[in-house]
């Protein structure tokens, strides 16, 4: 048997390098089953026994601690490359299941094995896969070893399925809950632990988000805690501040009800290699047994927060359906829907003058198949009208709500101050617990001393800033709440629609506040704005709105200023129509006051006749005519007119006049002077002498 195996190594094969591939599955198992660790390395005295020399024999074991199945083993990879190459002339491996778990890995490195002739060498035998007897024997130790991970993998799958479905499964617990000395789950018996996650969970009651939460901590100094998963101090708790993905995961995070929870999310190998990890519905939990263990809240309040998540997060679904209150002044953004279709209307926003108005729109059709809108609806008046009648509904029942905020508000302040008083608590026992440790040591170990002797210097800076933090929230948290805003509030719940519309209140809790209230508003645009208001009672209200004008419309003058400016063209010049209507409190639809340009801008845009044409049809005639008339020259007729001899109407801002006929003057007798031409009546001067300046 032995000449057969030596038959099998030729010159070729002794003159490339043996590889010896060495690998543990864990690292548990390199520190401890250190037998297997050295069989495998004594494979080097086979190789040399077949005629390799020592120095040919190339040890990879860079996968020490790494599981068969995985795709990212560097030093495999570098086996099957050199094997490639040609570079290999045998491979060694104290079996099957240490060189490849899965067949796609094993029958790779059979097959280009046999293409470059290269032998397999295990504790068994030596193979040489371009036969075909060794090549099955290969096949089949592979399959057997890839059937032997199948079945250790179901024992163990099924004791912790059996053990998941009584909750007696020990896994890692979430910050909060520890093991007791009979297995059961506990609450972490840290006063300060619980203190801040009972404060987490009321904080998002109040504020409706994950995200306000975490600046709630953050604007009030506050920790939050998170327990190690590695490393040196694995399983301490240390103490940071509050993250958003944190926040998310313990608000969905059953543990926190009391709930037992196995099976939550399924995993699989992606084409990458990598494993991926999705969540399930809860339908799908292999285990789930409420009320298993005691809870920070209960199951439905648990059920609440994730609702209330779900609420946030739908803003960014394909559906778009309600999304939480943001920082615009759209106060239905996210409740109004289209009565003519049912979709969930959008917001869009303009700017008039330093105002944000918003319009809602109902658009989700018109972009999925490109054909115009639905409807588009001013949000300015509806905002308003809903604004007036939130007022009218909530006015009898905010002195209670008033109180109510009040008393929130100090048991806010009292609890986020009894958990920066435990920080300052914690700060001073781990000072004093490195004291101690400093007071300990040897005073002549001073490479030891000097260390503790910092670390103790740290834990009392440390003191000093949470010291210091107390005093400051404290001092602010009395300045707060002092009686004078005490008065304030009462004040303000007396009088609740100045509440409402005070510049100071943000439109996020505007929006807050009318989700409370209203369940959905459904808007229809035709001669008029009809809104259905649903109210979270079941109660409902239809309010009808007028169209409001558009932005060209309201820079326009109002029709009744157009029909003063006709009237006084009869009489007066544009400057003196300007100056009539400021004095009289009429103002342009765009300008601030009139001025004889826009008086003539309107003249032209309604086409309204000037004062010149208006003159001439009342039959008055130039100054050239008149002089034609009387055989003067024009001069004549200009200081005739100054002199008040003449009866003119002047007919723009220039000095331009239109005169009477000249039969409807008195007989003139002339008088030649050398002067300048004059004259007299033959009767007597006129007793009136109409001329309009």
């Amino acid at each position: 048997m032995n000449h057969e195996l030596h038959q099998k190594v030729t010159a070729s094969h002794l003159q490339r390098d043996a590889y010896l591939y060495v690998r543990q599955s864990t690292l548990r198992q390199v520190m401890e089953n250190t037998e297997s660790t050295t069989r495998q390395y004594a494979l080097r005295e086979r190789a040399v026994a077949f005629g390799w020399r020592p120095e040919q024999v190339v040890v990879i074991d860079c996968d020490l601690g790494q599981s068969g199945a995985s795709t990212n083993r560097e030093g495999f990879g570098r086996l099957v490359a050199e094997v490639g190459l040609g570079h290999v002339g045998v491979v060694l491996g104290l079996e099957v299941s240490r060189l490849a778990r899965t067949s796609v890995d094993w029958h790779r490195l059979l097959e280009i094995s046999a293409l470059t002739d290269t032998l397999i060498l295990d504790e068994d035998g030596l193979y040489n896969p371009g036969h075909f007897n060794d090549r099955l024997l290969l096949g089949l130790k592979g399959t057997m070893s890839e059937a032997e991970l199948h079945v250790l993998r179901a024992r163990l799958r099924g004791g912790i399925l059996s053990k998941a479905s009584r909750g007696e499964l020990k896994m890692l617990l979430p910050v909060g809950f520890v093991y007791g000395p009979d297995d059961a789950v506990v609450l972490d018996p840290d006063r300060q632990v619980q203190a801040a996650l009972r404060l987490f969970f009321e904080t998002f009651q109040q504020t409706g988000s994950a995200g306000a939460t975490v600046r709630r901590f953050r604007a009030g100094g506050l920790l939050f805690p998170r327990r190690l998963r590695t490393g040196v101090h694995q399983g301490e708790v240390v103490w940071a501040p509050l993250l958003h993905w944190r926040a998310l995961r313990v608000l969905k995070n059953p543990r926190y009800a009391g709930a037992f929870a196995y099976g939550r999310s399924q995993g699989r190998r992606g084409v990458t290699g990598q494993e991926e990890r999705r969540i399930v519905p809860r339908e799908q939990w292999h285990t789930f047994l409420p009320g298993a263990h005691p809870g920070y809240i209960t199951w439905a309040v648990y059920e609440e927060n994730l609702r209330q998540l779900r609420e946030n997060a739908q803003a960014q679904g394909a559906d778009r359906r309600k999304s939480p209150p943001r920082e615009g002044p759209a106060l239905l953004q996210g409740l109004i829907l289209c009565a003519r279709c049912g979709e969930r209307m959008t917001v869009r926003y303009h700017c008039r003058g330093d105002r944000l108005l918003p319009d809602y729109v109902c658009q989700k059709e018109g972009i999925a198949h490109g054909v115009p809108i639905c409807q588009q609806v001013p949000g300015a008046g509806l905002d308003e009208a809903i604004g007036a009648l939130l007022v009218e509904t909530v006015t009898p029942l905010a002195l209670e709500v008033a109180l109510a905020v009040q008393q929130e508000l100090t048991t806010q302040v009292e609890e986020a101050e009894g958990l920066r008083r435990q920080q300052v608590e914690r700060a001073r026992y781990e000072a004093d617990l490195a004291q101690r440790r400093y007071l300990y040591v040897d005073p002549q170990n001073r490479l030891v001393a000097d260390s503790l002797e910092a670390e103790w210097n740290r834990k009392l800076q440390g003191v000093v800033a949470a010291q210091e933090e107390y005093d400051r929230r404290h001092q602010t948290n009395q300045l707060a709440l002092d009686e004078q805003q005490r008065t304030q509030i009462l004040a303000l719940a007396t009088d609740f629609p100045r509440l409402w519309r005070d510049p100071a209140t943000p439109d996020r809790e505007r929006k807050r506040m009318v989700r409370l209230l209203l369940e959905d508003v459904t808007v229809r645009k035709e001669d008029e704005i009809t809104a259905h208001v649903r109210f979270r009672g079941g109660a409902s209200r239809t309010l009808a709105l007028p169209i409001p004008p558009r932005c060209w419309q309201l820079w326009q003058t109002t029709p009744a200023v157009v029909q003063e400016i006709d009237r006084l063209l009869d009489e007066h010049t544009d400057s003196e129509v300007a100056a009539l209507l400021n004095q009289r409190g009429f103002h342009p639809g765009q300008a601030t006051s009139f001025t004889p340009r826009i008086i003539a801008r309107l003249r032209r845009t309604y086409k309204l006749a000037d004062r010149f044409t208006r003159l001439r049809r009342s039959g008055l005639l130039t100054q050239t005519e008149v002089a034609a008339q009387l055989g003067v020259c024009a001069a004549t007729i200009r200081c005739w007119q100054k002199s008040g001899l003449l009866v003119a109407y002047a007919y723009n801002d220039k000095g331009s006049y239109l005169y009477t006929a000249p039969a409807a003057h008195a007989p003139l007798k002339w008088k030649h002077k050398r002067s300048c031409p004059s004259f007299e009546p033959l009767s007597h001067r006129p007793q009136e002498v109409q001329c309009a300046t």
